[in-house]
C-alpha cells in the first residue's frame, strides 16, 4: 500500500497552486488586466512603491490586493491613493497563493472591469512565496539598504527567480553602512540577466525607471 508522505502532500499543494495560478493569469488577460506580484520583507517599501507607482499613472484604473496576516492598514492606503483596493488576511500563512488571489478577485471591491492595472502586494517575507505563483505578469522584489547588504546571498532564490529587484531607501545606505555595489554583485550572481534598479520610494527616486521596466504608462 502507498502511504501518503509529506513530499506527496507538498508536490500536490504545489500542482493545485500551479493549476490555479494558471486560471488566474487567463482570467487577467480575458479582462485586459496587467498584474504585478510584489514581494519583500516587512518594512521594505511594498505598499510605498506601489503608491508612487499609482501617483505617476494616468488615464489608467489602478487596483492593489494586500496581504498581510492581518489588518487593513495597507489597503486603507492605497484606497486614499484613489485605488479599488482589498485586503487579504492570511492568519498564519506567510505568503500568499493563487486560491487566496482568487478568492479576493470575486470581491466586488475588486472589479476586473474597472480596472487597467492590479498590483498584489504579498506578505512580507523573502522565503515563503517564492514556490507560490499567483499567476501575474511579472514578480517583482522590493529590498530595502535598512536590512543589510547581505540580503540577496541569504535568499538567493526569491531573486533568482524575479523578473525585477528593487533595491530601495537607498539614500540610507550611508547612515546604515551599507555597499550598494555588494548588493549588484550578489544579485548579478544569482541572476545574471535580471534587473535591479534603485529608488527611494518616499522621495520617487527611480520610480519612473520601474514605471518603463514594467511598460507602466506613468507622469513624472
Amino acid at each position: 500500500m502507498h502511504k501518503i508522505t509529506e513530499v506527496d502532500m507538498e508536490k500536490h499543494i504545489l500542482e493545485e497552486n500551479d493549476k490555479i495560478a494558471q486560471e488566474n493569469r487567463e482570467l487577467f488577460e480575458r479582462k485586459g488586466v496587467r498584474a504585478f506580484n510584489i514581494l519583500g520583507a516587512i518594512g521594505s517599501g511594498k505598499t510605498s512603491l506601489v503608491e508612487r507607482l499609482k501617483e505617476g499613472i494616468e488615464e489608467k484604473e489602478v487596483g492593489a490586493i494586500a496581504g498581510d496576516l492581518t489588518g487593513e492598514d495597507d489597503s486603507r492606503r492605497f484606497k486614499k491613493k484613489g485605488m479599488l483596493s482589498v485586503s487579504i488576511n492570511t492568519g498564519k500563512d506567510c505568503h500568499l497563493d493563487a486560491h487566496y488571489v482568487s478568492h479576493a478577485l470575486e470581491d466586488e471591491e475588486i472589479d476586473l472591469e474597472k480596472i487597467d492595472i492590479l498590483f498584489i502586494e504579498n506578505v512580507g517575507n523573502l522565503v515563503c512565496p517564492v514556490d507560490f505563483p499567483l499567476g501575474t505578469e511579472r514578480d517583482v522584489v522590493v529590498i530595502s539598504v535598512t536590512e543589510g547588504d547581505d540580503m540577496v546571498r541569504k535568499h538567493p532564490l526569491i531573486f533568482s527567480r524575479s523578473d525585477l529587484t528593487i533595491l530601495n531607501k537607498i539614500d540610507l545606505a550611508e547612515a546604515m553602512g551599507v555597499d550598494l555595489d555588494i548588493i549588484e554583485r550578489d544579485h548579478k550572481e544569482v541572476n545574471p540577466h535580471g534587473t535591479l534598479i534603485k529608488t527611494n520610494a518616499k522621495d520617487g527616486e527611480g520610480i519612473r525607471e520601474v514605471a518603463d521596466f514594467l511598460k507602466i504608462p506613468y507622469r513624472d
